[in-house]
């Protein structure tokens, strides 16, 4: 039995027209809010992305809670996740139609105090690394550092994310 796995080719394709010399990060916004199905089945919403960073709500909802009453870990990793590749798509805007993949290729998490209620994950990408991505006139592969603090409805650090990911860029 073969199972056929189907990517979709052109990662900018999705955003083509808004980004560029004056992306619009408000529509950028919006294209990634829909992005991810997983993300709208547990109601993630990305409530902003810019050149410097991502945030990103995770509701208050009863499903995604675990048996102790808390959010659950995995919904955490979810809301973070999309977090840093918003904050991605924000960072590299200006060369957004450039870009062929993203891929998460590894991620620490460090949960650090119960989380209660509504949960902001806010992200950003490394600048120096940005830069060199930014710079780039060829066909490249990068590694790219990213990191996430998730934050409750007190403005309590609930946790922290960081990803490793995989970007290439076509020639400009």
């Amino acid at each position: 039995m073969s199972t056929d796995i189907r990517i979709n080719p052109g990662f900018a394709d999705a955003f083509a027209g808004h980004g560029g010399e004056n992306p619009d990060y408000d529509a950028l916004r919006a294209i990634s809010d829909a992005l991810v199905p997983f993300g709208n089945h547990a109601g993630v919403d990305i409530t902003e992305i810019g050149p410097d960073r991502a945030v990103v709500e995770l509701p208050a909802e009863p499903h995604l809670k675990n048996h102790m009453n808390t959010v659950h870990a995995g919904a955490l990793f979810l809301a973070a996740d999309i977090a840093g590749a918003a904050a991605f798509v924000g960072a590299v805007a200006t060369r957004l139609s450039t870009v062929e993949l993203l891929v998460l290729r590894d991620a620490r998490a460090a949960f650090r105090k119960p989380a209660i209620g509504r949960i902001r994950a806010i992200a950003t990408i490394d600048e120096r690394e940005m830069r060199r991505i930014l710079a780039a006139t060829g066909n490249e592969r990068f590694e790219i550092d990213g990191k996430a603090a998730l934050y409750d409805d007190a403005d309590v650090l609930v946790a922290k994310f960081t990803f490793d990911y995989v970007c290439t860029i076509a020639a400009n």
